[in-house]
C-alpha cells in the first residue's frame, strides 16, 4: 500500500476535477477523453460532471458497481486503510467531497489523502479487472 502521486489532468490543475482525475487514473483514460465523457452524461441528466450522480452513473456504465462503506465507524477507514485492505483491484472511492482512485493497493491522488475518511467506493467489476 502506498501514496502514489499523478495528476492527469493536462494542465496540471487540481481543483475541482478530482473525480475526472480519479476516473481517469482508475479507466486508464486521457482526462480530456474522461471529462468529455463525463460531461456529455451531464448534459444527459441535466446536471453538472462534478456531480457525483452525474460521474457515478458514467461509472456504472463502464462496470463498476457502487458499494457504501458501513457507517459503524464512520471516521476512522481512511483511504489508506482502504488501499491496505484492498491490494487488488480498482476503485473509485468518494470521500465526501474529493474523489480519489485505488489501483492494486495504491492510492493515486495529486496530495497524500491516505487520512481522509472514505465513505463510499465504485469498485470495477470482476471480469473487468
Amino acid at each position: 500500500m502506498s501514496f502514489v502521486l499523478k495528476n492527469p489532468n493536462p494542465h496540471d490543475l487540481n481543483v475541482g476535477d478530482c473525480a475526472i482525475r480519479a476516473i481517469s487514473i482508475a479507466l486508464d483514460k486521457p482526462w480530456n477523453d474522461v471529462y468529455s465523457e463525463v460531461a456529455m452524461e451531464g448534459l444527459m441528466l441535466s446536471d453538472m460532471p462534478s456531480s457525483n450522480r452525474v460521474w457515478g452513473k458514467y461509472l456504472e456504465e463502464k462496470g463498476f458497481k457502487l458499494n457504501i462503506v458501513p457507517d459503524s465507524c464512520p471516521d476512522c477507514y481512511s483511504v489508506s486503510d482502504f488501499a491496505e485492505d484492498y491490494p487488488q483491484g480498482t476503485y473509485v472511492l468518494g470521500l465526501g467531497h474529493h474523489t480519489v482512485c485505488v489501483k492494486n493497493g495504491s492510492y493515486y491522488d495529486t496530495w497524500d489523502s491516505g487520512g481522509e475518511t472514505v465513505k463510499y467506493y465504485w469498485q470495477k467489476g470482476a471480469d473487468n479487472v
